[in-house]
């Protein structure tokens, strides 16, 4: 199967896209962060955005599991003012988990599950305001045990954000999901949501502090997970932008930590 994901993301970046002969919006970006934006990519317009590096960790009192992801991927389409079109991938997941008892360690690689969704804005695409989205997606389980589900899921996101003026603005991404039970076979209820507050330092630099709840109800062991998250946004042109984030557990449930780091191209 990844043989034609390949070929897929590969023609990704040079189909030709023509734009509306208008003044483009600011860059809307769904990196970083735990939340998802409201605003939509503009009509006939590309972006992309890549993971450049992503490590997480979790341990208990067994066992402590490092994952690191590379190539991250996540292709937005702009299809018409208000609606965009979404396919992500991951091209690399390493997962090293070492038993604390005994010092046995397994070690497993493998690409990512395929997700498509779509994001239709109910009012200001632009994200200035009071923006609303809504964003049905699936998955589809075409990557490997190591960081794949195993089995199809999928979910409805509704994005909402607030522009307080003066810099700042507030987030809220709710979710209700079909996730894959644990075993890869399977699916059940998860839902929660994250809210955050973004603060504009100047007009390139932004910082954003979240927290998130997502109640997971799967048959082997209902579980919710809380995390707190930091993350940094800079723009040093109007179609560029890096970022870097940690993530930190705020229970048993959740790993104890994130760091990431990507970039953003809009096309």
């Amino acid at each position: 199967m990844q043989f034609p994901i390949w070929i897929a993301v590969a023609a990704a970046w040079f189909v030709p896209m023509v734009a509306d002969a208008q003044e483009a919006r600011d860059l809307c970006a769904d990196r970083p962060g735990l939340g998802t934006p409201a605003c939509t990519v503009d009509k006939g317009r590309v972006v992309l955005e890549l993971g450049l590096g992503d490590w997480t960790r979790e341990k208990d009192a067994q066992s402590r599991t490092d994952t690191i992801l590379a190539g991250d991927a996540l292709q937005r389409v702009g299809l018409t003012d208000s609606l965009e079109a979404q396919i992500g991938w991951t091209a690399y997941g390493h997962v090293r988990t070492r038993d604390r008892v005994s010092g046995q360690v397994d070690r497993a690689d493998g690409v990512g599950d395929v997700r498509v969704a779509l994001r239709q804005n109910l009012h200001n695409p632009d994200g200035s305001g009071f923006s609303i989205a809504l964003m049905p997606y699936a998955t589809a389980p075409v990557g490997g045990s190591a960081i794949g589900d195993g089995d199809w899921g999928a979910g409805l996101i509704v994005p909402v954000s607030f522009d307080l003026g003066s810099g700042l603005s507030v987030e809220l991404t709710p979710e209700m999901d079909a996730a894959v039970d644990s075993d890869g076979n399977g699916r059940h209820i998860a839902y929660g949501s994250v809210a955050g507050l973004t603060v504009s330092m100047s007009e390139t630099l932004s910082v954003t502090v979240e927290a998130s709840v997502l109640r997971d109800d799967d048959p082997d062991g209902h579980a919710t997970q809380a995390l707190s998250a930091l993350s940094l946004a800079w723009q040093p042109s109007d179609d560029t932008q890096f970022d870097i984030g940690v993530n930190a557990g705020l229970n048993g449930h959740s790993p104890d930590s994130e760091v990431y780091l990507g970039v953003t191209r809009r096309f």
